[in-house]
């Protein structure tokens, strides 16, 4: 079973920045690509992010290259979501995911684990 913690959410202006941070309960972290999705009010959860197990491949969804990235700590079981010139569309529930394979996916479904999320608010 694994546990995923995030933290790091909060309101910010248009331009401004983030990081999120998740971590993970359990001691197969470093062996599992990670991922972050996010959930807007009246709208499905969409992808944001994804690395795989050692770091070395992430998946980024259009709107946000450039602009976010996704990095690991294997040592910490943390992963984190540098989020820069944000802008108001960002404004969502952020959630990290685990897998229970090392490579890196885009499509929720193939996540298996799950973080109760952090409100990230952009103002404009």
């Amino acid at each position: 079973q694994v546990q995923l913690v995030e933290s790091g959410g909060g309101l910010v202006q248009a331009g401004g920045s983030l990081r999120l941070s998740c971590i993970a309960s359990g001691r197969t972290f470093s062996s599992v690509a990670m991922g972050w999705f996010r959930q807007a009010p009246g709208k499905e959860r969409e992808f944001v992010a994804t690395i795989a197990w050692n770091g070395g491949t992430t998946y980024y969804t259009d709107s946000v290259k450039g602009r976010f990235t996704i990095s690991r700590e294997n040592a910490k079981n943390t992963v984190y979501l540098q989020m820069n010139s944000l802008k108001p569309e960002d404004t969502a529930v952020y959630y990290c995911a685990a897998r229970t394979s090392a490579y890196a996916r885009t499509s929720d479904s193939h996540y298996d684990y799950w973080g109760q999320g952090t409100q990230v608010t952009v103002s404009s």
